[in-house]
């Protein structure tokens, strides 16, 4: 379990640098808006792997209220 959980937390670390180099880099509003939002989703997922670890649900709120918070930027921003 312990090579999956490291497995996990390599992907989604690299997933959120590159997605901050396109947040830094994006040529438009849109590319970074869309970045934030890939951003939002790679937190709400990491949330996810330390609460399973953890075996724990205490992080199930903090979740619910990042997807809506992803959910109302993006449509917010498409508006």
């Amino acid at each position: 379990m312990n090579a999956v959980y490291l497995v996990c937390v390599v992907i989604l670390t690299a997933a959120a640098v590159l997605t901050l180099a396109r947040v830094t880099m994006g040529p438009t509003m849109l590319d970074r808006s869309v970045a934030l939002d890939v951003l939002i989703s790679i937190v709400i997922c990491g949330l996810a792997v330390e609460a399973a670890w953890n075996q724990h649900l205490f992080t199930l709120p903090t979740l619910l209220v990042l997807a809506l918070l992803g959910f109302t930027g993006s449509v917010s921003v498409a508006r």
